[in-house]
């Protein structure tokens, strides 16, 4: 009983109190140094956390390159060198697929120019209206094949350059009106340094005429070989 009264009275002290506060605040600042020296080694440094390990498959190139192991460096290296591969493979098909569109379809040499130009052509002349019918738009296709998308048929051609470098291109195709249907023969030729010319465009329909658009067999030209000079014809 009487210790009971001698712990009150000590509590209700102030200078008591105090003591008592400063006593444990003190204690718990020794428990926290002794944890946190508790998780250093024994060089005094903290240990570095565990991570996964380095993969060609799971590499996102976080780690830096000296923290890799020689394993790690291994599967880092053979992943870059993969993927420049795909980037290196795509840019060569994207250059591929570039330059065969510019020579098939964008470029004054490609089959789809010459085919378009003679067709518009054959559309626009009267002759071959009449002859073909001209209640409807006069299509133009290729050779015959099972597809029925009249797009995809191919058309014939042939390109060829003979000895002096004049560079020859042949070709022909069907074209079909509201009543008849006829066949497009064209050929053309450029010399070096010069643009595409006729050498004949004709239309043949069974039982007409041939229908020639362009004919540089009866075309007269220029003679470029005599000058004239007080009236009087010099040949160069």
């Amino acid at each position: 009983m009487n210790v009971k009264i001698l712990v009150l009275a000590s509590l209700r002290c102030p200078a008591f109190r105090v003591g008592l506060y400063r006593l444990t605040n003190s204690q718990c600042r020794v428990c926290r140094n002794s944890r946190a020296y508790a998780t250093q080694d024994l060089s005094g440094r903290l240990p570095t956390p565990s991570r996964k390990q380095v993969t060609v498959t799971n590499d996102d190139g976080r780690v830096h390159w000296k923290e890799l192991t020689v394993k790690e460096k291994v599967a880092r290296t053979t992943q870059q060198t993969f993927n420049f591969g795909i980037i290196l493979t795509g840019l060569v098909m994207t250059g591929g697929c570039a330059y065969f569109l510019y020579k098939e379809v964008i470029s004054t040499d490609s089959k789809t120019v010459q085919f378009n130009r003679a067709v518009d052509r054959i559309r626009s002349d009267s002759r071959v209206k009449e002859a073909l019918g001209s209640d409807h738009k006069i299509r133009a296709f290729g050779e015959p094949t099972w597809n029925r998308w009249a797009r995809a048929r191919p058309i014939a051609s042939n390109r060829y350059k003979d000895s002096q470098g004049t560079e020859h291109f042949m070709m022909h195709f069907n074209a079909e009106g509201s009543s008849r249907r006829g066949i497009v023969n064209l050929h053309t030729f450029k010399a070096p340094g010069a643009e595409w010319e006729y050498n004949y465009l004709a239309l043949d329909v069974k039982g007409q005429p041939r229908i020639y658009l362009e004919n540089s067999d009866f075309t007269p030209r220029k003679d470029t070989s005599r000058v004239n000079f007080l009236g009087m014809q010099l040949r160069k």
